[in-house]
């Protein structure tokens, strides 16, 4: 059996059905219990986003941390895992992904409610939150050993999923297909032959993410409040002038994708029930993987927020998973559908979404591949920085009183080292062994999440009695 399809093997186990119900079904649950907060106060939720709170406590702004979260979940999965999943799973897994992201709103709220009302302030006045923090603060001691589980598989996820393989190997990927499709040119390194774009790309990317992770949070949050809005903009402007210039063709793509998430239309030859299951399974697994709702991510983020409002930070920490995948992986998804591209098994990863720009914009082929390979570099560049502060923030966690800066420092190092590894692994190999590290940290989070739902209900629901 070799390294992928081990990793494979793995992937399929950890993301079964026991663990779609467990966060499905925390998304559910939350979503019932807090009266269907995403539904009923989005409005309120979008411009509290833009409009920082006053007088608040924190490091960063409230649209700066939210920022730094998106930064870390606008990348690679929004343009690579739409692809990915629906190149597996069929149109219909992603009907579930956005299934699985209107109940993650209900998650994300409570992630970024906890994140304020259990945040810690260190002696020099930094404030510090998150899952362990509301585990062991909201849960009790006892349970701290879920706080340094959920702790050690964010420093993995970091070092070897979302935060690192993953976005640099869609970066390369991304920059090899329009510089050098052909590989043409090959350089020999570690064994095997790659391409010269790959491995300038990978050093270039590697130097310029260094630069800004020594330099700590206040960077990541100022390179991600410039970059996230305006490559996310332009993205949205393309992905909406396809939909308008094939607004013909969307019907049936919608059909494509309702028929495909019930089994309707199977996939490669599967049984219906197969075909929901594996539908269900790539969709809800790159739906986490790009909007990380219960991932535990996000309220790292948020509890640097300067803002004393726990339900105002949770509503806006929601709004995340809003923008991410509800608007701009759905676009992703309706393009890729659209074109037909997904169906062309010759094709993997950005490759897919990359012929649906060309099929789809009416604009000269190498130009809508120039711009979608610019949105991947920044987004995935951005993801990087995002998930270098949450790992450090995990590993600060697992070390206690041995936290120093200088473990801070080496820690660093080794999260860029494993930025330059990442574009020499293959597609399948970086996304299963993100996926594996995904499922390990998501399972203690929620099991919080469900745990601290009482406190969180009865604060929104008093939030609510006051504004109406």
């Amino acid at each position: 059996m070799t390294f992928s399809e081990l990793i494979g093997k793995i992937d399929d186990i950890i993301w079964g059905v026991p663990l779609i119900v467990l966060i499905m079904g925390c998304g559910i649950f939350l979503t019932i219990r807090f009266g269907g907060v995403q539904f009923r106060r989005l409005g309120a939720a979008l411009r509290f986003m833009v409009k920082n709170e006053e007088g608040g406590d924190g490091d960063i702004t409230s649209f700066g941390a939210l920022c730094t979260a998106l930064s870390a979940t606008i990348g690679t999965g929004n343009i690579v895992g739409v692809a990915t999943a629906i190149a597996v799973g069929g149109p219909g897994a992603l009907f579930w992904m956005e299934v699985a992201a209107l109940f993650g709103m209900a998650t994300k709220y409570a992630e970024g409610f906890l994140a304020i009302k259990y945040r810690v302030t260190t002696p020099e006045g930094s404030k510090l939150g998150g899952p362990f923090y509301y585990i062991e603060n909201g849960m009790g001691k006892k349970y701290r050993f879920l706080a340094k589980m959920f702790a050690f598989f964010g420093v993995m996820v970091g070092l070897m999923g979302i935060g690192t393989f993953t976005q640099i190997n869609g970066i390369a990927s991304a920059a090899n297909n329009f510089f050098d499709g052909e590989n043409a040119r090959q350089i020999a390194l570690f064994g095997n032959s790659y391409s010269v774009v790959t491995v300038i790309t990978g050093v270039l990317i590697t130097l310029f993410a260094g630069l800004v992770i020594i330099g700590g949070i206040q960077n990541i949050s100022k390179v991600s409040q410039v970059v996230v809005p305006f490559m996310a903009v332009l993205y949205i402007l393309c992905t909406m002038t396809i939909m308008v210039t094939n607004i013909d063709k969307i019907p049936a793509a919608v059909s494509e994708i309702i028929s495909g998430a019930f089994g309707l239309k199977p996939v490669a030859g599967a049984t219906v029930g197969g075909t929901i299951i594996l539908a269900m399974q790539k969709g809800v697994a790159r739906g986490i993987f790009s909007n990380e709702a219960g991932l535990g991510s996000a309220p790292i983020a948020a509890a640097a927020a300067k803002t004393k409002d726990t339900v105002r930070q949770g509503l806006v920490t929601m709004t995340g998973t809003f923008i991410d995948t509800i608007c701009i992986c759905t676009m992703t998804g309706l393009s890729i559908v659209i074109s037909g591209a997904w169906k062309d098994e010759a094709l993997e990863g950005v490759e897919i979404t990359s012929a649906a720009f060309k099929y789809g914009l009416p604009i000269p082929g190498r130009v809508s591949e120039f711009i979608l390979m610019a949105c991947l570099i920044f987004f995935a560049f951005t993801t990087i920085l995002g998930w270098s502060y949450y790992s450090e923030r995990c590993l600060a966690y697992l070390l206690g009183r041995y936290s120093t800066a200088k473990a801070t420092f080496i820690f660093n190092v080794v999260y860029i080292c494993a930025v330059f590894i990442g574009p020499y692994m293959t597609v399948s190999e970086v996304w299963g062994i993100a996926d594996i590290f995904n499922a390990l940290m998501a399972i203690p989070n929620v099991i919080a999440l469900i745990f601290l739902s009482g406190a969180t209900a009865k604060e929104t629901k008093a939030y609510r009695i006051k504004k109406e």
